[in-house]
């Protein structure tokens, strides 16, 4: 009689999903239908440089998230941020520029992730040797536009979204109407110097949020791939010339968020063969010039795991979620028991003892890499990457914040060694009175290590 009961329950639970299921379903194709209908008026190829073309101002439906299909599509994200938190993100515009291996993954991520509105742009076609690695592309695809093929790909998936697809080449001239209509991320997913440097100016300029995709071919390691200010981004060609650009060019020195591997290239540029199959001069057939004919060899997860990177960080920024990204520290374990070792002989010289250092090397790692960066708390800017990094753990200590406690996980900082003595000669209230922004910006930091340790 019991087991009759459950199987009741359980049938009925079951017939209630799958009445509630086909409902759903039937209004989706419904819409589907309408959508499909409306977007063959408006997609019949390429009029001029815009697919079905709107005005760049950004006007975004606040109500999508009480669409209960869209609500339905997105449960698993309001259920991640809140209700509130994805509200944001489906009231956002975001510019994606490049839509290749690395934008295409980005773009598909951002549009299932529920951004209200995206404008994609690329110049270029979708070709059979894209299907490696391109998000949506079809063999049915090829030769059409990238933007034209995300664009429809796009509109059966959210159809909720609002997406503008240029196919045109960023530059000077076409600046205005790309990056109009205050968008609250570019995303830089080109490979082209000239042009990648121009638009992080632009969007420097213009003070937009820009992230911006390195060198993603000719790597395998996925585990490599990280998120650091662009001075961090290292053994990357891409981003080196990059920096010098920005610096040499338009005098920025750093501020821009760039996903990049530490993985150097395992392959170098194939050299180019033109029709007879002799080897010639690449830029003897460049269609745009500045464009590089000589193809990386490119293995299509890493590019692909690039987008799927730069969706995350943008999402999560539009949701005001924190996420701390891993800080690029070149030191090992010998550094760290360095440190340790440091701090023990500091104690000891200048309290007598050594008893109250309540870290292990674990920890030590743990303060220096995740609290401090690897940089001393007084000197946060990014300046010394790679060997330099390296080399300047010959000048870092560790020392209490507040001498009057112990030496703890979240009573210590890093300081360069001719920093220490003014530290420890100046109380807390001076310094809390002299330097506000010093002092809650360490507090803040300290504060973290209590939240993550459970203090």
């Amino acid at each position: 009689m019991e087991n009759t009961k459950i199987l009741a329950l359980v049938g009925g639970s079951a017939l209630l999903g799958s009445v509630s299921t086909y409902f759903l379903l039937t209004r989706l194709l419904q819409r589907d239908l309408r959508q499909r209908i409306k977007n063959d008026t408006n997609l019949n190829g390429v009029e001029g440089s815009t697919v079905a073309a709107r005005k760049n101002d950004k006007v975004v439906n606040d109500d999508l998230l009480k669409d209960e299909i869209v609500s339905e599509h997105l449960t698993r994200n309001i259920q991640f941020f809140g209700f509130e938190s994805q509200k944001k993100v489906s009231a956002s515009y975001v510019v994606v520029i490049g839509l290749g291996g690395v934008g295409s993954h980005a773009a598909n991520m951002l549009l299932r992730s529920g951004v209200g509105k995206l404008l994609l742009v690329d110049f270029d076609q979708v070709s059979l040797s894209s299907l490696n690695r391109h998000a949506v592309a079809t063999r049915a695809d090829v030769g059409i536009p990238k933007a034209q093929c995300l664009k429809e790909h796009f509109l059966s998936i959210f159809p909720e979204c609002q997406i503008d697809a240029k196919v045109m080449l960023y530059d000077s001239s076409t600046e205005e109407e790309i990056l109009s209509g205050h968008p609250d991320f570019v995303l830089d997913c080109i490979d082209n110097i000239d042009t990648k440097v121009a638009l992080l100016a632009a969007c420097v300029r213009r003070g937009l949020k820009v992230l911006s995709a390195t060198g993603a071919g000719a790597r395998a390691d996925p585990t490599r791939i990280r998120i650091a200010d662009l001075r961090e981004s290292t053994n990357d060609p891409l981003s080196r010339s990059v920096r010098h650009r920005l610096r040499k060019d338009y005098g920025i020195e750093g501020g821009i968020p760039v996903v990049f591997s530490l993985e150097k290239p395992k392959a170098k540029l194939l050299p180019f063969k033109g029709p007879s199959g002799e080897e010639e001069n690449p830029s003897d057939y460049q269609i745009v010039p500045g464009f590089r004919v000589r193809i990386i060899p490119v293995l299509g997860t890493i590019p692909a795991i690039f987008g799927q990177v730069m969706a995350s960080y943008v999402v999560t920024e539009l949701a005001g979620l924190q996420v701390q990204t891993e800080p690029i520290v070149n030191f090992d374990m010998d550094h760290y028991h360095t440190l340790h070792q440091r701090l023990i002989e500091h104690e000891e010289l200048l309290y007598g003892t050594s008893v109250e250092v309540q870290v292990d090397v674990e920890e030590v790692m743990y303060i220096v890499k995740e609290l401090w960066r690897g940089r001393s708390a007084r000197e946060q800017l990014v300046k010394d990457v790679g060997r330099g990094m390296w080399r300047s753990v010959n000048e870092l200590m560790l020392v209490r914040w507040d001498c009057t406690k112990p030496a703890s996980i979240s009573n210590l900082i890093l300081l360069k060694f001719k920093e220490v003595d003014e530290h420890e000669s100046t109380t807390l209230d001076d310094i809390k009175e002299t330097e506000p922004e010093f002092y809650s910006r360490v507090t803040s930091v300290l504060k973290r290590a209590e939240l993550d340790f459970g203090l």
